[in-house]
């Protein structure tokens, strides 16, 4: 027994230990606290099936390399989650309430901010991030787990990894990161402030075809290399409301979007390898990741603080931090903490609302950064 414990440790590195570690938490995170199990449960497998010594999963031509290439490297997998996400996505409680569309931008802005905090890291390790590192780090706090992919594919390949992890991970841990932050920023008073709203205000069958089609456009004339963002989303809710293709509507929503996470959750978790992921880069991916949360929920709530200075009828500032696009999480904290003050405020569909815009903010500021670097 003895030997074969030093045969095992002189193989493996404590790097490979280590990672071996972090896959099983990410399966303890996913089965017993649920925490985003879809993707965190295949992304600890993954982890654990390349990092143990010897395992030939880990060499290049294992069928978890060749998930890699085929949906990574081509972005395949995210852009097919996009369809999915889109197919699911309703934009009519955002389109009741137009105004909602204007609280996706705020959040956004604390994806640029932790970039530049990233890049200042280059003060005192002169070339430590690159530009599309920073950038890579800072769109995690989209909270949107395919853009943070295609962007960090497109500028840090090497750290997709821990880009993606770290995405996915603080989306599910929302209803922790989120609500100091709120109270913090919003005083007892206004965080009662009732909202009247119509649920059952019709939005026209033209309205919510034109929308998708509309924003393709826009987008290809705007910012036509954001199409490989905005094309698969509007793709996907131009199936839902079209009323023509209901059982590609259905296929998208459920099988499609079912098949692709297992494999982008294998993918991801192969990427996770101990000699590549342990290192400080790492640490402080996931440090300015959960910053970049921190940000977007700060600027969503003082933008509708703003609001409120100029408003005779005030909104409430909660609705602010559901610009992250986190969905539906979001909307369910900032419900959740309304009731707590007040259990009759009902905030839930003004909160589904700019929910719905955070998810088009994200989108929109992984175009202009895709735009911008490329």
């Amino acid at each position: 027994m003895p030997n074969i414990a030093n045969a095992l440790w002189t193989i493996g590195t404590w790097r490979e230990y280590a990672m071996v570690g972090v896959g099983l938490l990410l399966l303890w995170l996913a089965i017993r606290k649920r925490y985003e199990p879809l993707l965190l449960l295949p992304i600890g497998i993954g982890c654990l099936l390349v990092n143990f010594p010897g395992s030939p999963l880990a060499m290049t031509g294992s069928f978890l390399s060749l998930l890699y290439r085929v949906g990574i490297e081509t972005e395949l997998f995210p852009i097919l989650i996009f369809v999915g996400i889109g197919a699911m996505i309703d934009f009519s409680m955002m389109l009741r309430q137009p105004v909602t569309l204007f609280f996706g931008g705020p959040p956004c802005l604390g994806i640029f901010l932790t970039a530049l905090v990233a890049l200042a890291v280059n003060f005192v390790k002169p070339g430590f991030f690159s530009v599309g590192e920073a950038a890579a780090i800072g769109i995690i706090g989209a909270a949107d787990g395919p853009t943070s992919i295609v962007v960090g594919r497109m500028f840090a390949p090497e750290w997709i990894g821990p880009i993606v992890v770290a995405a996915y991970s603080y989306m599910s841990l929302v209803p922790l990161i989120q609500p100091p932050v709120i109270r913090l920023l919003t005083p007892c008073a206004e965080r009662r402030i009732r909202m009247e709203t119509d649920p059952h205000r019709p939005v026209s069958p033209r309205v919510l075809i034109l929308f998708p089609v509309v924003f393709i456009l826009l987008t290809g004339l705007l910012l036509p290399k954001g199409l490989i963002l905005v094309g698969p989303l509007m793709l996907g809710n131009l199936l839902r409301v079209s009323g023509c293709v209901e059982r590609l509507s259905k296929t998208a929503q459920n099988e499609l979007a079912n098949i692709v996470t297992l494999f982008l959750g294998l993918a991801i978790g192969a990427s996770l390898s101990g000699t590549s992921v342990l290192r400080l880069k790492t640490l402080l991916i996931l440090l300015f990741g959960l910053l970049a949360f921190v940000f977007d929920t700060a600027a969503g709530v003082l933008f509708a603080r703003f609001l409120n200075l100029f408003l005779r009828r005030k909104i409430n500032p909660m609705i602010g931090a559901a610009g992250l696009s986190a969905f539906p999480m979001s909307a369910r904290v900032v419900q959740k903490l309304a009731q707590e003050e007040d259990p009759s405020n009902i905030l839930l569909m003004p909160a589904v609302g700019v929910n719905v815009a955070g998810q088009i903010g994200s989108i929109i500021a992984g175009c202009l950064i895709i735009s911008l670097l490329s």
